[in-house]
């Protein structure tokens, strides 16, 4: 009988889909495929791996069960690094783990990495001096959302209320942001802009409320964790693309969900992943 392979498993105990059941769950689930959990970073608690520690171990293989922010965290320590990593869904959103697996199941995707069925890829995403962004970047005022996010993921009721005031009210009176250069809708901007890294570019949806209507549906949406669903305009599909603040104010960032240091203008570069990720869906 082969040897199982090794694996060295990177899981955040604060993610959406990540308690401890989960996690032994996902031991069981990797036992029962031929794959071995021989080591285990529990982050933000403890340090990342990195190549050099992954190297010394002899582990070829990572797996990331968290949210995106730390599955950005985690492929960011890894760059250059010669294995693979594998994405799975311990979040809330999971959008890298659906672009890299489609709608396939932990169970499905873990059987596959474990018999070789799968290629590896290094996907494309968003460059940018605040960071780089596997699933995606969200800016504006409209980003002060994220705090009913957090409310929602803490259970904390109050926060949330207070937080979906507060959201509301910077949305309505925050400074606008423009896609810049290149020029790409409306001037006078949007309360937020997202950009979605895909291989073959950078992916620009503006977020809008024309109309009290229009906040009612966005603040549906944003409540349900899900910022796709709100009325929004596609405005193209670029290499390049710069935000700025038509009032020249820095605004908020959240890359990969994850807070980023505001800026009044910041651009963002179509790059490569640099560390092979594995991928299963066709």
């Amino acid at each position: 009988m082969a040897e199982p392979r090794a694996l060295w498993l990177v899981n955040n105990a604060s993610s959406g889909s990540n308690d401890d059941d989960a996690v032994e769950a996902l031991h069981k689930c990797c036992g029962d495929h031929g794959v071995r959990v021989a080591q285990r970073t529990t982050f933000p608690a403890e340090d990342l791996p990195t190549p050099a520690m992954l190297d010394a171990a002899g582990i070829g293989l990572l797996a990331v069960f968290a949210g995106d922010g730390t599955i950005n965290a985690t492929i960011t320590a890894l760059a250059g690094w010669g294995g693979e990593v594998l994405v799975l869904p311990g979040g809330t959103m999971n959008l890298l783990f659906h672009r890299l697996h489609g709608d396939r199941s932990m169970d499905q995707v873990i059987a596959d990495a474990a018999n070789g069925r799968y290629r590896t890829r290094r996907p494309g995403l968003a460059r940018s001096p605040a960071g780089d962004a596997l699933a995606g970047v969200l800016a504006g005022p409209g980003t002060s959302w994220n705090q009913v996010r957090e409310a929602m993921r803490d259970v904390a009721v109050l926060d949330l209320a207070a937080g979906a005031v507060a959201a509301v009210t910077e949305s309505l009176s925050g400074d606008m942001i423009a896609c810049v250069d290149p020029v790409l809708g409306r001037a006078e901007g949007y309360p937020l802009l997202m950009l979605t890294p895909r291989d073959d570019g950078l992916q620009v949806d503006a977020y809008h409320a024309d109309s009290a209507g229009d906040y009612l549906q966005q603040g549906w949406a944003l409540m349900r964790r899900n910022f796709r669903e709100g009325p929004h305009d596609r405005l193209g599909t670029v290499q390049e693309v710069t935000f700025a603040s038509v009032a020249g104010k820095p605004f908020g960032m959240l890359i990969d969900g994850e807070p980023a240091e505001p800026a009044p203008r910041t651009t963002f570069t179509l790059a490569p992943s640099e560390v092979d990720l594995i991928a299963t869906a066709a």
